[in-house]
């Protein structure tokens, strides 16, 4: 049931991002997994005012939307979650759940469905159907029977695509239980963001909405993959493209959606092949070199200004807002200004001309925007990276005016919104006082666990139970094979989920699978039907209404879910009606608004809002929450991107990346049509000259090593060697394949984002280095 590297199949990928390829995989995922004719309809409601909002990416949502409001991606997960398969309780009749650990993801994840709620059955190794209500019990019994220190040990993991009400009555259930272990997905993604930017601009947040790309002169772009991870932004890209825009972009890899974008709604590209190139300057930077890049480019604009200055022409600096909204200006003009640039070319691995041909760009701009995405955050250095993009923008004032600001692109469709609404292990990020005072109790004040820490605690065989809403938590983390023998000995593990993934398979002594509506379908409670709101990476709030009849009449909502566990977890308090709140969501709204009154005030009256409504965002109004009430330049401590691997001769440096076929750990299929892969996600993909110094084939199989000296071997292999555009010395292959080579402690030094983009390796041939 697994596909190995024997199955690969290379050839070029040839075509653009968009156009008929993209066209071709939305029919083929349709069609593979039996949507109906009537649902595959349902894609014109997508990202729609009156709509569903997408269940994959968080790119934003326009008020003004094109008529077919999605991408191949987004195509690709509503057809996941409204596909007709289905797995009810006499699937596991059939399989044991030994059996089913060896299967992989893809496989797992398309039979269908999850309809009924299940228990593991320990005596016979398999899941066994379950009443809802004696499935609350018995993990309310489980959860009530621990005491004050064991309840500090239990975990409340949230993925991205949980609603904002939803979100906030879990965040509720976790802080009246007696902890704030709310780790979610950001810790894997952006938290480095939201570490980066609060304490630069004093938001946690990017500054930019799409009515700024109409406006902006230039773009630079940092570490993402537009092309496979939010589509719908070529739309942005390509308009920017039309009217002049540069867009200069550094990533690693020459990836096509950064190189050209046929746009699959015009029918005169369609049928004329005709494409729109997007990168105007494609710059080739190291994996973990961008701190040394962007050095680069804040040296060449330091050298471009002492020459106007000593031409007495007019400053390239914008010393006027320098002075009056930041400060840090010196040590960090002391600190580049001290850089040398052969230390910057050797650890960027670009050219000092090609870092100033950019700067040159950058300081004949007037607005200037900064998108960058995980190829920036998870690193060692990747709160010093987000810092550093600011101190680039602050430069010449590119933060707080129309067209410029600083672009973090989120993952999961809320996984934004879940933190504005109270997940978050940090207590000083949550309104706990205005908590206290609206619900009567005393929130925990303790520091809860983020993702790292919760990974820790379950090796230590320190976790009392971890309840799981949505994603594939072992699949995601690094340090995989010590993550799933210790996974094994929780005592209690609760997952909410729509299909059946690794999380289930690798599951605790008492394990629980809860199905959930997905936000596609229609939810229908005792109010009548309910609509829930998410926010988009831009901090922009939208109403989300299902379309699709529920799969099947057995499951119910993640709200209703929650709800159902903190009745039974929870001692009753009078001002917390959770079955009102299921009946209405809107009155969940009203609570959120409550709590949040700056950001969600008129709740329900602005939910609809064409475009959303925004999150009151200081920075973009040149408002900064900071210590010193000022934008802060922040000096790098050191330009090494990857410190505590041993990197050295004979070492290639590897950093993972997904493919056009899946989205997050969700596998849609094995092949990979801009990057000219079929059949196989077992690949690594290698510049020429390495294959050759290497002595290796196209298509030989390899393995790789962990160059790391802790006593913990990691593995992995069986790899099939693809020959890549791709920076010597460094290698890329498929996340999540590829996270048992990352060492649970190695991440980003404040934010412990799993450093999953340079990660020091030893090739392997036949069970030997090469």
């Amino acid at each position: 049931m697994s596909k190995r590297a024997g199955n690969v199949k290379i050839g070029k990928a040839t075509m653009p991002a968009g156009g008929w390829g993209s066209l071709a995989k939305v029919s083929t995922a349709l069609l593979g997994q039996r949507v109906p004719i009537k649902d595959s309809r349902l894609l014109l409601k997508q990202n729609k005012p009156d709509g569903f909002a997408c269940v994959s990416c968080a790119w934003a949502k326009p008020a003004n939307p094109h008529p077919f409001e999605f991408c191949e991606s987004g195509a690709k997960a509503t057809a996941w979650e409204t596909t007709s398969k289905t797995i009810g309780a006499d699937f596991f009749d059939r399989h044991t759940v030994t059996e089913l650990e060896a299967w992989d993801d893809h496989t797992l994840e398309d039979q269908g469905r999850l309809t009924v709620p299940l228990r593991y059955d320990p005596g016979t190794d398999k899941y066994r159907e379950i009443g809802w209500d004696k499935a609350f019990a018995e993990i309310g019994a489980a959860l009530r029977s621990l005491d004050g220190e064991q309840r500090e040990q239990v975990v409340f993991y949230a993925s991205g695509r949980a609603s904002l009400e939803t979100s906030y009555m879990y965040q509720l259930l976790a802080r009246m239980y007696g902890n704030n272990n709310l780790p979610d997905s950001s810790n894997m993604c952006h938290e480095s963001t939201s570490v980066g930017l609060q304490k630069t601009l004093g938001v946690p947040v990017g500054t930019v909405v799409l009515q700024d790309f109409e406006q902006t002169d230039c773009i630079f772009f940092f570490g993402q993959n537009v092309g496979t991870n939010s589509p719908r932004m070529l739309h942005q890209l390509r308009e920017a493209r039309m009217r002049g825009v540069p867009i200069i972009t550094f990533n690693p890899l020459r990836e096509r959606g950064l190189v050209s974008f046929t746009n699959p709604q015009s029918p005169v590209e369609m049928l004329t092949g005709h494409e729109t190139p997007i990168s105007t300057q494609y710059l080739q930077v190291k994996p973990g070199g961008d701190t040394a890049a962007i050095m680069g480019l804040c040296k060449a604009i330091f050298a471009f200004d002492d020459a106007a200055l000593a031409a007495g022409e007019q400053r390239i600096l914008d010393l006027a807002f320098i002075q009056e909204h930041t400060h840090g200006f010196e040590d960090f003009e002391a600190a580049v200004r001290a850089c040398d640039w052969p230390a910057i070319e050797r650890e960027s691995g670009l050219a000092r001309a090609a870092l100033e041909l950019a700067a040159d760009v950058y300081c004949k701009s007037s607005a200037v925007m900064a998108i960058y995405g995980m190829g920036l955050t998870q690193h060692r250095e990747g709160v010093q990276n987000v810092t550093m993009v600011v101190n680039l923008l602050l430069l010449r004032g590119n933060i707080g005016k129309p067209g410029a600001g600083v672009c973090p692109v989120r993952g999961h469709s809320n996984v934004q919104g879940q933190r504005t609404v109270g997940i978050t292990e940090k207590p000083e990020l949550a309104p706990l006082d205005k908590l206290k005072e609206q619900y009567g109790f005393e929130p925990p004040r303790k520091t809860g666990m983020n993702t790292v820490e919760a990974c820790e605690a379950i090796l230590a065989g320190k976790l009392q139970a971890f309840i799981g809403l949505g994603g594939n938590f072992v699949r995601a983390v690094p340090e995989r094979t010590l993550m799933e023998a210790a996974w094994g000995e929780l005592p209690l593990t609760v997952q909410i989920a729509t299909k059946l993934n690794r999380n289930h398979v690798i599951h605790g002594k008492a394990s629980y699978i809860l199905p959930c509506l997905g936000r596609i379908e229609i939810d229908r409670q005792r109010g009548g039907e309910q609509d829930v709101t998410i926010e988009d990476s831009t901090g922009c709030m939208h109403g989300s209404r299902g379309r699709a009849e529920p799969v099947a009449a057995t499951l119910l909502s993640e709200p209703a879910i929650v709800a159902g566990i903190a009745k039974a977890t929870l001692d009753p308090n009078p001002r917390v009606d959770w079955d009102r709140w299921v009946a209405d969501y809107g009155l969940v709204r009203e609570a959120i608004a409550e709590t949040y009154p700056d950001i969600f005030h008129d709740f329900n009256a602005r939910m609809w809002t064409p475009g959303g409504f925004r999150r009151p965002l200081g920075a973009a109004h040149r408002v900064w929450k900071t210590d010193t009430g000022k934008a802060a330049f922040t000096a790098p401590s050191a330009l090494e991107g990857n410190p505590d691997l041993e990197g050295g001769p004979g070492k290639l440096r590897l950093f993972t990346v997904r493919s056009d076929g899946q989205f997050n750990t969700t596998i849609y299929n094995y092949d990979d049509h801009f990057r000219g892969v079929e059949g196989s996600r077992m690949v690594l993909f290698m510049a020429r000259a390495d294959m050759a110094k290497h002595a290796l084939a196209e298509g030989e199989l390899v393995g790789l090593r962990t160059a790391a000296d802790d006593g913990v071997e990691r593995r992995v292999g069986g790899l099939a060697v693809v020959p890549y555009d791709v920076p010597e010395g460094c290698i890329a292959g498929y996340y999540p394949e590829l996270n048992a080579l990352i060492p649970l402690w190695h991440h980003a030094k404040e934010s412990k984002v799993p450093a999953a983009k340079a990660i020091d390796v030893i090739l392997e041939r036949g069970g030997r280095p090469s």
